[in-house]
Order: C-alpha cells, then sequence, then structure tokens
C-alpha cells in the first residue's frame, strides 16, 4: 500500500524545486528586508511577519544560481526547520502537488553530493529537487545566525 507526501513547487529562474508541505507555514508577497549585520552570507536580512522576526534565506546562493535584485512578484516561503522558521524568497510558488512515496527518487541515484537534497520527483516538465530544509544551515551558519539575531534584539 503506498503512502503519500504534499510538496509546495516553487521556481527560481528557470528551475523548479519543491518543499514537503509540512514543513511550509505560509507563502506571501514579498516585504522590505531589513539587513542583519554579521549573519552568515545566505541570510538577506530579516523580516517582520505578525510579530515574529524571521531569518530570509537567500537560497540563490546556495543553489549557486545568479544574484538578482527583488521583484515585486517575488514571494517568500515562510517554513520551519527543527532549529527555527525561515523565509525563503522565491520567484514564484507553482502549487501543491501529491506523491505516492515510491514516485520519489533517491536524490544519491542521480546526484552525488546531496547535502541539501531529500529526493528527486520526474515530472513531464523535467526533474525537481525536494529539498530538506533541516540540513540547509550548516552548524556553523546556524551559529552565526543566532548571535546575528541575539544582536538585533
Amino acid at each position: 500500500m503506498s503512502t503519500f507526501d504534499h510538496f509546495v513547487l516553487f521556481t527560481l529562474d528557470e528551475h523548479r524545486y519543491a518543499l514537503i508541505l509540512s514543513a511550509v507555514i505560509r507563502v506571501v508577497r514579498t516585504v522590505e528586508i531589513t539587513s542583519l549585520p554579521k549573519a552568515p552570507d545566505i541570510v538577506r536580512g530579516v523580516v517582520n511577519v505578525q510579530g515574529l522576526v524571521i531569518p530570509v534565506v537567500d537560497i540563490r546562493k546556495r543553489f549557486r544560481l545568479p544574484e538578482r535584485e527583488m521583484e515585486l512578484s517575488d514571494q517568500l516561503i515562510i517554513a520551519s526547520t527543527l532549529g527555527r522558521t525561515v523565509a525563503l524568497v522565491v520567484d514564484a510558488v507553482d502549487g501543491v502537488i501529491e506523491l505516492a512515496n515510491q514516485e520519489m527518487i533517491p536524490p544519491e541515484r542521480i546526484l552525488s553530493d546531496t547535502e541539501y537534497v531529500e529526493g528527486v520527483i520526474k515530472l513531464e516538465e523535467g526533474l525537481v529537487l525536494i529539498h530538506d530544509l533541516d540540513k540547509f544551515l550548516s552548524c556553523e551558519e546556524d551559529k552565526k545566525l543566532d548571535a546575528a539575531l541575539k544582536k538585533k534584539n
């Protein structure tokens, strides 16, 4: 008997990615990001969402995609990791899909060095990498972010 998972699909440039739906809290339009001195390079700054100060992670840097200025059409995926809530800047959220577990390909069958990748989905439009937010920040980046957030408060 198959079990199913739901995934949120999103786009950066022309590439599609996914997060497991249970990690996603909400999706909001882009808001002004306040810089956070001494934060890791992967952190663009912080945003205030309903009174919570949330670090904004620049996943373009993690994926080695070209940097670009944020646009009004960009969206923030507010998601939870084991240790904190983060916001991810994405070009667009494409929706939610449901897949049987056996439809997800283990990343090591396709890629080497799959540190942040939990699995791969084959769709008609191409491959979609499923990212593991709990492994997104290194231990060192996480500690540096904690220190920067404490100085902010």
